[in-house]
């Protein structure tokens, strides 16, 4: 399928799928016209495969995940959210390093838009990358997300790296009854406070996983991953070929290959592979949702989500992947004897609340966890004392996630990062971002039973 820059700004492709072979010519300039509407209300989609009955869900567009938003770098991004739900919603967009005004958090940086009320969204992302946008809507958040309000954004690069077929795919996973429907659970505490809402149904973009594509043999191919489910932890294994991974959260890294070739992928983590196909006609290469010991559910299977299968003709050899240059934007080095050093310690769980530094977290505190003036480098402390694995997110910034040892970072940027039962992890990051910022669980329903904090960037 052969897709035009036109196309990808219109937001034209099916949300089934989003593949593309690159055009030989140059970028169609994107109108300069009204903002471009999302509406986020009730739809009924066939998301099990039949002869399952659709299922009653929430929709941005009447699709989940809802329209594929793709701009430019210095773009600006140009929304109207009308909110056509029972309940206040908001978006926001992890990642982006959006200034605070144009963040979405409901309650901490703006109110929420009120059921029937539109609001226009306008900012210009500082960075290029592959991140998702979703609401932050307090309490309503996991039902929300968990419902189906979910999508992906792309801020391409002034020169993309050359490949034969570039695919987003975005995986979730659906907690449904008897009837196909919904389970509507999100406010139990009991999930909350376990392993979290975790659903049997897989589904990568809007159709029950796997996910089959066919690029050429030898073809080039940049897949761009991303975990929408609200709770799921996913080891991602790859068979087939030893992709490298070229950037993470939205940030270009240096390039590497996972570990036993394989990587975690936290609730809403985004990955970048890029890789050849074997030059051998039905040859296929899989990412698959690893189970056994590695499985969120005990004693589940191995479960193939996205596919692709060698066919045609073979391609012409391209030079070795050089992976995709440094954002300029990030330091360069972070001064960690400088740094402000916060420590948070999350305990509880089971029967008792979860609590970040003793305090249960409900809604936005009126007071910070503490504030750093702009531009101040600090490093978080993370200490889980908990029985299950902890996903963090650092709103509004990126993170270099720091050796155990305190002898360097990690060659990528995070602002999620997992924290294993009974273990700690430390994220250096500088304050770049002005305003109130989310420090807290990336698990929603989690966040609402206790995991949560906030900071300020003053000046």
């Amino acid at each position: 399928m052969r897709v035009n820059r036109r196309t990808f700004l219109g937001g034209g492709v099916a949300a089934s799928l989003w593949a593309f072979e690159r055009a030989a010519s140059a970028p169609t300039p994107a109108p300069a016209d009204a903002p471009r509407r999302l509406e986020a209300a009730p739809a009924s989609l066939q998301i099990a495969a039949p002869p399952a009955a659709a299922t009653r869900l929430l929709a941005y567009n009447g699709a989940a995940p809802g329209p594929l938003l793709r701009l430019r770098k210095g773009e600006e991004v140009r929304l109207r959210l009308a909110n056509r739900l029972e309940e206040g919603t908001t978006l926001s967009f992890p990642g982006l390093r959006a200034a605070n005004a144009a963040a979405g958090i409901g309650g901490l940086t703006q109110p929420l838009v009120a059921p029937g009320a539109d609001l226009d969204i306008r900012f210009t992302p500082p960075d290029s990358g592959f991140n998702l946008y979703f609401p932050d809507a307090g309490g309503a958040t996991a039902k929300q997300i968990g419902g189906g309000l979910y999508g992906a954004i792309v801020v391409e690069e002034t020169s993309p790296p050359a490949t034969d077929l570039e695919t987003i795919v975005v995986l979730a996973d659906w907690r449904l009854d008897d009837e196909g429907q919904i389970k509507d659970d999100f406010s139990d505490a009991s999930v909350a406070r376990g392993a979290g809402r975790l659903g049997a149904l897989l589904t990568a973009n809007a159709a029950p996983a796997p996910l089959t594509l066919f690029p050429a043999p030898g073809a080039r191919v940049r897949l761009r991953l991303a975990n929408a489910a609200t709770a799921r932890i996913m080891s991602i294994g790859v068979t087939g070929v030893r992709p490298l991974i070229v950037a993470v959260d939205g940030q270009p890294s240096e390039p590497f290959e996972p570990l036993h070739n394989a990587f975690p992928m936290g609730p809403s983590a985004r990955f970048e592979l890029m890789f050849d196909m074997p030059r051998e006609a039905g040859a296929a290469v899989g990412f698959t949702l690893n189970g056994g010991e590695a499985a969120a559910i005990a004693g589940e299977p191995d479960r193939p989500m996205v596919v692709f299968e060698a066919r045609g003709e073979v391609v012409a050899a391209r030079p070795e992947i050089a992976g995709l240059p440094a954002n300029p934007l990030l330091p360069k080095e972070i001064r960690l004897e400088r740094a402000m050093r916060v420590d948070l310690t999350i305990e509880g769980g089971g029967a008792a609340p979860f609590t970040v530094n003793g305090a249960s977290f409900s809604d936005w505190n009126v007071k910070p966890l503490f504030a750093v003036p702009r531009g101040a480098p600090v490093t978080l402390g993370f200490f889980n004392k908990t029985a299950v694995a902890q996903a963090m997110r650092l709103g509004g910034h990126v993170g270099r996630l720091l050796h155990e040892l305190d002898d360097g970072w990690e060659p990528y940027w995070r602002d999620t990062i997992l924290v294993a039962p009974g273990r700690a992890a430390h994220l250096a990051f500088v304050a770049s971002n002005g305003g109130k910022w989310p420090l807290c669980s990336a698990i929603p329903e989690r966040r609402a039973a206790g995991v949560g904090a906030w900071f300020q960037a003053v000046g």
